[in-house]
């Protein structure tokens, strides 16, 4: 068996461990974005509140409405500081899964270099058995052709 083909099997195994680290960083990805979406509802839906709030503060409050805004406003603030923890992990988790993804890829090409010079090795190997071959077979009918003009 050559070389190319012994290797071969290592080479499918390390772009399989790429392709499913690929899927792991997709998936890590579409997570943060989902965090990021989920900050900038936060966000906007305090601030819609902090506007309705604001619009009905003109008309007169009471101190126990007054104080109910503003528990929840808190509320709503911790909510979005929480988010944006949530969002520093999953970059965190992005990243460290980029450089696994990148790790794999890298061995997984390195392979798939080795794998293409064992074949273009050889690929050179037969075409020089081919050409020695040739070459013998010229020398052989020039011998022939040489002792057959002598006689």
């Amino acid at each position: 068996m050559t070389r190319s083909k012994r290797i071969q099997p290592v080479v499918d195994v390390a772009e399989r461990r790429e392709q499913e680290q690929a899927r792991r960083l997709g998936a890590a990805q579409r997570e943060l974005e989902q965090q990021r979406q989920q900050l900038d509802q936060l966000i906007l839906y305090r601030d819609e509140y902090a506007r309705q709030f604001e619009h009905s503060g003109n008309t007169g409050l009471s101190v126990a409405r007054l104080q109910d805004y503003r528990v929840f406003l808190s509320r709503l603030n911790l909510a979005i500081d929480q988010q944006r923890e949530r969002i520093a992990r999953s970059q965190q988790a992005c990243e460290e899964q980029r450089r696994h993804w990148l790790a794999s890829r890298t061995r997984a090409q390195a392979l798939d270099k080795v794998a293409d010079r064992y074949r273009e090795e050889e690929h050179q190997a037969r075409e020089r058995r081919a050409q020695s071959e040739s070459d013998e077979f010229a020398l052989q009918r020039h011998q022939r052709n040489k002792d057959r003009d002598r006689s």
